[in-house]
């Protein structure tokens, strides 16, 4: 009799124990055309692959439930057809897409954070590789080693101008209320921007992210240098979860306190860092001159930082009310290169609704990158290419 007590308790406590740790999925959402977002209460273990004749992606999921029955495509969506679920093994569910082809996927679980929860997000591609916006060859320019601080001749070659799009991969960036995803947007808005420097005789664009892939901070600005990077504009997309009625653009520059952390850091490394001041090498000098080459340099820096932010956000008044009328300072890490003109710009808030319609458009993100060139381009011809702060 105990011993069948024992069973039934047991099997009571699983039970339990199988209610407690079971992932609801709160809802499925459709964003952009390519991405499916599983809303999850908890991380969770899950399989994913193809099927053919007809194609179809299945998706199983260890010991979930889903909150909603019902689940719905939108019309006309560009992969998928229809969408359903079953249970497998009385705990286990599988959601199964009807697809229009056959299609590349790659699936990933993000963290929760300030804007959402727990998540699955699967990513559909065509499986015919998608054209991606590629920049001119860029010719290397060799550093000459006798050069002066701020006197070594100018050898002509185009502006190179380094476009940053903010965030991408993992990391989504602000998330509107439409389920619009920064690192999307800020993509768009380089490439177009991209363009409109390609087009301009005399400057040439490098896109340090060019696709939908996670870079750290400190490896776009080693690629803006490695290409020889005359600017750096970091394009972004704003948030402010407190208030979704704040709106507008806003250009910013390293702050003081941010420059002077990173040439602590740099003079730490005085080995490696004889291409930052125009080719003076800094091992041979002690470290008061050390210093005091370095803030020279890092003082011109931030003058044509802050040169070129007021262009920008002169242009962009131009377009609509700007969210500040004055350039911005702050210790962001990615405007840190002590010899690369930095600026980054928050195209608008994502967090505003109307504003996110906006970003959506491709004729408003034209109009924003056109808005950000005419600013650049106003500050590029206010100077005497001979005087720019240019890299070698």
């Amino acid at each position: 009799m105990n011993y069948i007590k024992n069973i039934q308790l047991f099997l009571i406590l699983l039970f339990i124990s199988n209610q407690v740790t079971a992932v609801n999925i709160n809802k499925v959402i459709f964003q952009e055309s390519n991405r499916i977002v599983f809303d999850i209460t908890a991380p969770v273990s899950y399989n994913i692959f193809s099927l053919s004749k007809p194609h179809r992606l299945v998706i199983d999921l260890r010991n979930t439930r889903l909150t909603k029955k019902k689940l719905q495509v939108p019309t006309e969506h560009a992969f998928v057809k229809n969408i359903r679920s079953a249970f497998r093994n009385t705990n286990d569910l599988r959601v199964v897409l009807d697809l229009k082809k056959s299609v590349r996927t790659k699936s990933f679980l993000l963290k929760p954070d300030k804007t959402a929860g727990n998540r699955l997000v699967i990513e559909i591609n065509s499986r015919t590789a998608s054209k991606t916006f590629k920049p001119k060859p860029i010719k290397k320019i060799k550093t000459n080693p006798k050069s002066l601080l701020f006197q070594h001749k100018v050898e002509k070659r185009d502006l190179v101008i380094a476009i940053d799009a903010g965030h991408g991969g993992i990391d989504s960036g602000a998330v509107g209320i439409g389920g619009t995803y920064e690192k999307s947007i800020t993509l768009a808005i380089a490439k177009q921007l991209a363009s409109l420097v390609s087009a301009q005789n005399g400057m040439r664009p490098v896109l340090i992210r060019n696709g939908d892939y996670f870079l750290k901070l400190k490896k776009r600005i080693k690629l803006a240098r490695e290409y020889s990077a005359d600017l750096f504009v970091s394009i972004h997309a704003d948030a402010y979860p407190n208030d979704s009625n704040v709106g507008g653009s806003s250009v910013y520059m390293l702050s003081h306190r941010g420059a002077t952390s990173e040439a602590a850091t740099w003079l730490a490394k005085r080995e490696n860092s004889a291409d930052l001041i125009a080719g003076v090498s800094l091992t041979d000098k002690d470290e008061l001159l050390a210093q005091v080459l370095f803030d020279l340099s890092q003082t011109k820096t931030l003058e044509a930082s802050a040169l070129v932010a007021q262009k920008v956000l002169n242009s962009l008044k131009l377009l609509h009310k700007n969210h500040s009328n004055r350039v911005q300072k702050a210790g962001f890490l990615v405007l840190r290169s002590p010899d690369i003109p930095s600026i980054l710009v928050e195209t608008g808030f994502i967090s505003n609704s109307k504003e996110e319609q906006k970003l959506n458009n491709p004729r408003y993100r034209q109009s924003l990158a056109e808005a950000i060139f005419r600013g650049i381009r106003g500050y590029l011809a206010s100077h005497d290419s001979s005087t720019l702060l240019v890299r070698r």
